[in-house]
């Protein structure tokens, strides 16, 4: 609820907006308290005051508004619990070791398939591993001799451990099905209203874009480059908006990877292999959507921290591929464009904070109705008259650029300098803005 308070502004008045979450969990928007609770890890660890140093590295990881790290101390030790996604992560530490370990799920037969994909795993593994208990439960373990646990270390072994955990339970019972899911308790069923809004909002897009791929007024062998930014878009579009979790985010990352991968595809070629994947997605049953749609807690994010100088690289590098499009008068596409900048920021970065706040915004005046099906009340742009709310747009800017200005001292964007003249135009203007933004860090 602080997200959209601070978004947009919003006086004590005026009515709440629904505690809806947005994009991919992130653990770079740390406070200085987390900060200094990382120095004292780092300082404690070389005193070999051991104890003392991890007490202050889960400090250091949790964050007060996903409550997602807990700990208690004992005799001789430290019981601990971290949050992935849909797994919960137990660990006990002492002056001498520590270990932490997820159960993944539980299988009924010891199958050869699923064994060996997790032996094929552990050599993709630099810090934990998979193993079986005594239970029969697919386990991820990590443990380490406290002289050699420094807080670096515990940081990227745990984020393994949890990001793997949270991934490949899902994925393994759903092509196994000898295997059960376990230890799933701390799932939060979306509301009924929200998870139909969900679904009807990627049925609907998938179904527009398919659409103007296949019979829109430019032909699709033509322009390849076009089409691309009409489906990449999508996928990210679908991952920031409906946050999806299990085989539907699996699914957008792959068509992530297909794209990009190093091969001898040619654009047209995994175009293809783009639409074929998402029509399998606009065939998938409702409730098969309806059974990954929750809401989790996390500790770690996926996303790699960048400043505001690698985005404005591909601002651009990008954004100039509209010019085309917009000047005759191809709009969809065009809107594309930006959309997929925004998104594959989103998808793949972990970016200032001014920059994530500007992108949320983005995508609240873009898709007016999708937000109002969630609940929201946001009067930025009108689908039905084709009006902007100048002011309204103009106050939520501004109120990011306060709301940053103690980290961002510099922080001056150029409302002025906005293009109401359609979607597109504005798009592009809105991305110029955030492009010659200065966020240098206050001295």
């Amino acid at each position: 609820m602080k997200l959209f308070g601070r978004l947009l502004g919003n006086s004590a008045a005026e009515a709440p907006q629904p505690n809806i979450r947005f994009g991919r969990y992130s653990d770079s928007y740390k406070e200085t308290t987390n900060f200094e609770a990382w120095e004292t890890a780092l300082e404690k660890f070389e005193q070999e005051e051991y104890l003392e140093s991890y007490e202050a590295f889960l400090s250091y990881l949790r964050d007060e508004t996903e409550d997602n790290v807990s700990w208690n101390t004992e005799a001789g030790g430290i019981k601990f619990e971290l949050r992935q996604g849909s797994k919960k992560i137990i660990g006990f530490a002492d002056r001498q070791k520590l270990k932490a370990e997820a159960k993944i799920a539980k299988s009924q037969t010891l199958n050869v398939g699923f064994m060996r994909r997790l032996m094929e795993q552990n050599y993709n593994l630099k810090y934990s591993r998979f193993a079986l208990d005594k239970a029969n439960h697919i386990t991820i373990i990590f443990d380490t001799s406290s002289l050699d646990g420094s807080p670096y270390k515990l940081y990227y072994a745990l984020k393994e451990l949890a990001i793997y955990a949270d991934k490949h339970d899902d994925l393994l019972v759903d092509e196994f099905k000898t295997l059960q899911l376990v230890d799933s308790t701390q799932l939060q069923a979306l509301p009924d209203n929200e998870r139909e809004a969900k679904y009807q909002f990627i049925i609907k897009n998938i179904k527009r874009v398919l659409e103007e791929v296949s019979n829109g007024a430019l032909d699709k062998h033509q322009y390849p480059g076009g089409m691309a930014y009409l489906l990449l878009n999508l996928v990210y579009k679908i991952d920031y908006l409906t946050k999806p979790e299990g085989f539907t985010m699996e699914t957008l990352e792959r068509l992530h990877r297909v794209y990009f991968g190093k091969d001898e595809k040619t654009t047209e070629q995994k175009n293809q292999l783009l639409c074929r994947e998402l029509q399998k997605l606009y065939d998938r049953p409702k409730e098969d959507y309806f059974k990954e749609m929750y809401r989790v807690t996390s500790t770690f994010g996926i996303t790699n921290p960048v400043n505001h100088t690698r985005v404005v690289d591909f601002i651009d590098g990008e954004l100039h591929h509209m010019d085309w499009y917009l000047d005759n008068d191809h709009l969809y596409i065009a809107l594309a464009i930006p959309g997929y900048i925004i998104g594959y920021c989103m998808f793949n970065y972990a970016v200032p904070r001014p920059d994530r706040d500007l992108f949320h915004l983005y995508f609240k005046i873009m898709e007016p109705l999708y937000f109002q099906s969630l609940g929201f009340n946001y009067d930025y742009f009108d689908p039905e008259t084709g009006k902007f709310n100048k002011k309204s747009i103009r106050k939520a800017i501004d109120h990011i650029a306060k709301s940053n200005k103690k980290e961002y001292s510099k922080i001056d964007p150029s409302t002025s300098q906005l293009n109401y003249t359609s979607l597109a135009h504005f798009a592009k203007s809105f991305l110029l803005l955030i492009r010659n933004l200065d966020l240098s860090r206050a001295d």
